[in-house]
């Protein structure tokens, strides 16, 4: 089925809630080079309101700018209660070393410092902390979502790379390691959230029309062209 997103403008980040708020600190992005490799890292995001969370840490290299973006919004490491890993790659959990005291989520694992607390997430069901961490496998065996409601977008899902991006149809299979499951979990996603932060694009929108049809194929947006085919440091710039 052939859907169209309803897309967020680039500079829409940022999701003020009335309990939780949630920040797209990084748009991550993934750049194919002529040699063959490609450049990627992850989406970085922050929730903030009762407890601190943050979504994904991006690569090691990422450390510096993570460290001046919590900064900027008046917090240190020891602040954040709670780090999400949405799964076990290394452009997603590179600085997980920054925040030794909060409580760490990758994958099924729930810690704090060297205690593992016990867990239905292997079991399929949601990791409650305010908000809910939910299992969304596929892409590894592991992966999770953080689910926000209440937003001024409505219900925000940071999906790691549930979706690569908002256009991902044809391409997110090849990077999955089981596309049934994961189709499964897409298809929750998009039956539940208003909007979805993927891990390598933009955040997008779906619409009511799309909830109730189901389906993933992506007609693209120029726009959402333009933004994930430049640079990272053009499109933060823009963003900033």
């Amino acid at each position: 089925m052939e859907i169209s997103i309803d897309l967020l403008l680039c500079d829409a980040v940022d999701f003020p809630g009335e309990t939780y708020s949630v920040s797209v600190l990084k748009v991550g992005y993934c750049l194919p080079q002529t040699d063959g490799t490609f450049r990627a890292d992850g989406t970085v995001t922050l929730i903030t309101g009762p407890r601190t969370v943050l979504v994904d840490t991006g690569g090691a290299w990422d450390r510096d700018f993570l460290l001046a973006s919590l900064r900027e919004r008046g917090l240190e490491p020891a602040d954040v209660e709670l780090v999400v890993g949405t799964h076990g790659h290394s452009d997603h959990i590179g600085n997980l070393g920054l925040f030794p005291t909060a409580v760490t989520i990758v994958g099924h694992d729930v810690s704090r410092g060297d205690t593992y607390r016990p867990n239905g997430l292997a079991g399929g069901h949601a990791y409650v902390v305010d908000e809910h961490v939910i299992p969304s496998p596929g892409h590894t065996g592991q992966d999770v979502s953080v689910q926000v409601r209440g937003t001024s977008a409505g219900t925000v899902l940071v999906a790691g790379d549930l979706f690569e991006c908002c256009s991902d149809e044809g391409s997110w299979q090849h990077l999955s390691m089981n596309t049934a499951v994961q189709e499964v979990s897409r298809q929750e996603a998009l039956r539940t959230a208003d909007v979805i932060i993927p891990g390598h694009g933009l955040p997008f929108r779906i619409s009511s029309l799309e909830r109730r049809q189901g389906g993933t194929d992506v007609m693209p947006s120029p726009l959402v062209d333009w933004c994930e085919n430049q640079e990272p440091s053009l499109i933060q710039d823009y963003l900033t």
